[in-house]
């Protein structure tokens, strides 16, 4: 089971609330949902929008995208930030800001780049990519703007018009993943006389079905405060959205919410309100969310909650990491980096052949390392040697990240978490040769914990 990881230091003593989202947060999903999705939303490609009837031949590829990449509406193409060859694309040393996403990761406001941040966004990616595949294949003239809204439009449809929460609700064992073990530390933070709240933007029926599913009928009992239908991230900033109750049956009530009762389900609202009827400020408050812009971004920002992000795709980097294969590869291209560093100061023919050697290896070995993680994308935290976007933007909003909330069993509501001091470029690294007496060099290559 992996662990915490640490972007700051915060120590579980000083949480008194625990706030979650559902989707990839308390309930997890198997592949099959990813297939229905992309399915689902090719059909409608082709029947709404008149899209090749051919297209029926592409199936969805699990693990084909990663999360975290840019796609350049223009261009009809995904691409990795920070990676050198995309840079050269655009002929610059950076990608210029003015074709970047807009703080949410869309494309708006004449901009050109959409980033992909969401787990549910990637049968969206596959599907992307396999319109823009077909296109090319049989040389169809096309405008790579249509299509990704039409992609866009599709897929928002299989979520809007309830056709994905219908097909979960009706065969839930196939698409939710039991045994996250969310009811164990939701019941174990109640023990512990923590308050605990709830802010989805799913409807309540769906949520209602798969919290049944994982926790029990009395899932509610375990929450202070349930709220549906959020619409994040405007639950975060928009002041104008009154909260409204849901009775059981679903049904919308009129009357003006004067507090937010424990067993009651509400929809929409915004934190504003929420924070003025609950009084849960500030850094004793602790979010669990998957989506670093919606979930965590405004609540680091602006609120001074402090957040943790799930992300399930550590599980399978972790254990790649801790491969012979990987740390062998690791350890000898950090000795070929040192070398050429070291050797690229002689100029005489014979030394240049060598280091010219090298760096050719080099180069081959950084798109090995980058190619065992994925082969069209690689790592969803790291681009050779730099940290991806994605990597930056959570350590930028996420104090604490995880695979699954599953790893809070794993500590005591007193633990401390430290963030790991890595040097800065400046901040020269100890080697052997120039080690003070009395103390020993390790190599930075270890085993990463997890499993």
């Amino acid at each position: 089971m992996t662990p915490f990881f640490a972007n700051n230091e915060m120590s579980l003593r000083d949480i008194e609330i625990y706030g979650f989202d559902y989707d990839y947060t308390l309930a997890f999903y198997s592949r099959h949902l990813h297939t229905l999705i992309f399915n689902i939303a090719r059909d409608i490609l082709i029947t709404n929008h008149r899209y090749p009837e051919d297209l029926r031949k592409y199936e969805y590829i699990p693990n084909f995208a990663v999360r975290g990449l840019h796609y350049d509406v223009q261009k009809g193409s995904f691409i990795q930030f920070p990676d050198e060859e995309v840079i050269a694309m655009y002929e610059g040393s950076h990608v210029p800001l003015e074709i970047m996403s807009d703080f949410y990761g869309k494309s708006s406001h004449g901009h050109t780049m959409k980033q992909f941040m969401d787990i549910f966004s990637l049968p969206e990616m596959t599907l992307l990519c396999c319109v823009n595949d077909f296109f090319m294949r049989h040389n169809i003239d096309y405008e790579p703007v249509h299509l990704y809204k039409d992609v866009k439009e599709a897929i928002r449809d299989v979520h809007v018009k309830g056709i994905m929460y219908r097909a979960v609700e009706a065969d839930i064992e196939k698409y939710i993943c039991y045994g996250e073990q969310s009811h164990a530390v939701l019941k174990k933070l109640s023990e512990h006389g923590k308050k605990m709240f709830l802010i989805t933007n799913s409807p309540f029926d769906f949520v209602d079905r798969g919290m049944t599913y994982i926790v029990g009928k009395d899932w509610r009992d375990l929450f202070d405060v349930v709220i549906v239908q959020a619409d994040k991230p405007g639950f975060f900033n928009d002041r104008r959205k009154p909260f409204r109750r849901v009775t059981d049956k679903g049904a919308l009530l009129w009357d003006r919410i004067h507090r937010l009762e424990k067993g009651q389900i509400y929809k929409q609202g915004n934190l504003y309100e929420f924070l003025r009827l609950t009084g849960w400020r500030g850094s004793r408050v602790l979010y669990f969310g998957d989506h670093i812009y919606s979930d965590l971004a405004d609540l680091t920002l602006k609120h001074g909650w402090r957040t943790g992000a799930i992300i399930p795709e550590l599980r399978k980097e972790i254990k790649i990491m801790n491969t012979e294969e990987y740390m062998h590869m690791m350890a000898w291209l950090q000795a070929l980096t040192g070398l050429i560093e070291q050797m690229q100061v002689h100029r005489d023919p014979a030394s240049q052949a060598v280091v010219e050697e090298w760096i050719r290896e080099r180069e081959a070995m950084r798109a090995q390392t980058k190619d065992i993680f994925n082969g069209q994308f690689g790592s969803l935290f790291r681009t050779y040697h730099n940290p991806t976007y994605f990597s930056r933007r959570l350590s930028r909003f996420a104090d604490i990240y995880m695979a699954s909330i599953s790893c809070l069993l794993n500590y005591d509501l007193q633990h401390t978490f430290f963030p790991r001091r890595t040097p800065l470029q400046h901040e020269s690294p100890f080697w052997p040769e120039h080690s003070p007496a009395g103390i020993s060099v390790s190599s930075p290559f270890h085993r990463v914990d997890g499993n």
